[in-house]
Order: structure tokens, then sequence, then C-alpha cells
């Protein structure tokens, strides 16, 4: 379940600056062939706000108040960063939180796929940059319950919000938190002609059913049809 607790203005204003930032890349020729199996006609890069101090800045400050206005900071512990595009932005916020920070593998390293001191049983805030398919979150989590971590809530700078992420989290009780989605990109891209009209129209088909617009394209239709 991904719930949202900004504005629909501040939506739309991370939506702009994420696009300002170059994060944003879509195509209507092919789509893009995203790692979880899924078919999209757009890209987000969220590892291009490393370079952008202010705008990391600002990012945090919404993801505290976001993370706040939830409860989700409620008796956190740590922080922990997913490999390798979360440690950046979970490091800044463990820094200004005052809390530990980890960081988790998408693979076991030896014996352990955590790194850092993570204490059993402590309460810990997941952070990543964004979700598409959910797979990596899904390992995240497992590994950090095997580790003896409990995880309630996910923070994600962008949120696909288009494929059932939710089969995979709601079972392990996993709430997600995002400051926007590629809705709120859409909108904005649409005000603001950042695109061709073939391309927004292309996003728009793309957000009417997801999986129609995946499986029609030779991308995934559902969790069950590849591997993960």
């Amino acid at each position: 379940m991904t719930l949202k607790h900004t504005s629909d203005s501040d939506s739309r204003t991370v939506a702009a600056a994420l696009l300002d930032a170059g994060c944003v890349t879509a195509r209507t020729d092919e789509p893009f062939r995203l790692p979880s199996g899924w078919a999209s006609p757009v890209y987000i890069d969220c590892r291009r706000l490393i370079s952008f101090p202010a705008l990391r800045r600002d990012l945090i400050r919404r993801a505290q108040a976001v993370l706040s206005a939830a409860g989700a900071l409620d008796n956190v512990q740590s922080v922990v960063g997913g490999e390798a595009s979360g440690i950046a932005l979970a490091a800044w916020l463990a820094d200004a939180l005052d809390l530990p920070l980890q960081y988790v593998r998408k693979k076991p390293a030896g014996q352990s796929q955590i790194e850092g001191v993570l204490e059993p049983g402590s309460k810990v805030l997941l952070v990543d940059d964004m979700m598409a398919g959910g797979q990596s979150k899904l390992r995240f989590c497992q590994a950090l319950a095997a580790g003896g971590a409990h995880v309630e809530d996910l923070f994600i700078v962008f949120d696909y919000a288009t494929f059932p992420t939710e089969e995979l989290l709601d079972p392990l009780g996993v709430r997600v938190h995002a400051l926007a989605t590629w809705h709120d990109i859409w909108q904005v891209a649409s005000e603001r002609n950042d695109f061709s009209p073939e391309v927004i129209d292309e996003l728009a088909e793309f957000l009417r059913d997801p999986t129609a617009w995946s499986r029609d394209r030779g991308g995934r239709a559902s969790y069950h049809d590849i591997s993960p």
C-alpha cells in the first residue's frame, strides 16, 4: 500500500524538480525493459539527485514531513539504505534524524547481507530512491527480517504506482511512502509541454492500464508470468 501524505501541489513540485533535474526519460518507439520484467514508456533515474545539493536537502525535508505525518518515524531506531541507489538517500536522512545507518545488499556478501551495526529486534526505516516492480524491496525486507530487524515503513522519492507492488509488500505489512508518481509527472509534463504530444499520449495510455500496456509490448503482465 502506497501512502502519499504530500498534497497534490507538493507532489507536483517534486515532479517538476525531477523533470528539471533530467531524471525522466520517455520514448514511443521501443519500451524500456525494467529489471523486474515490466515494460514502460518512461524511465526515471533518481541517482542524478546526488549532484544537486539544494534539491536533495529539500527532498530530505519533505521526506521527514511525510514520514512524520504518517507516524512512520515513531520508535524507529535506525535507517537502512537499499543497495545501491538508496544508500546516499538513507545517509542524508539518517543524518537529519540523528539515527544510526546501515545498508542492505541485493545479494549476500560473505556471511551477511546487511552492512553496519544492526541491533536485533530494532525497528528500522527502509529507504530507497524509487520503486517500479518491487522485487528488490521484497528481498531487502526479507533480508532485514532474517537479520532480526522489524520493517514497517519504506520511504522512496519516486513510486511508479503502476504495477501491483502491493501483492509483494502488503503481506509483509510494509507501508510505502513516496513523494511523487508517474501520475504527477504526467500532469506537470502536460501542463509545461516538457514532452511531445505523442509522448504525453503514450504515457496517458500507459497509466490507464499499465499491466496491459506492458503485456502488449512483450513485458510482464502479472507477478506470476515471469519468475522474479
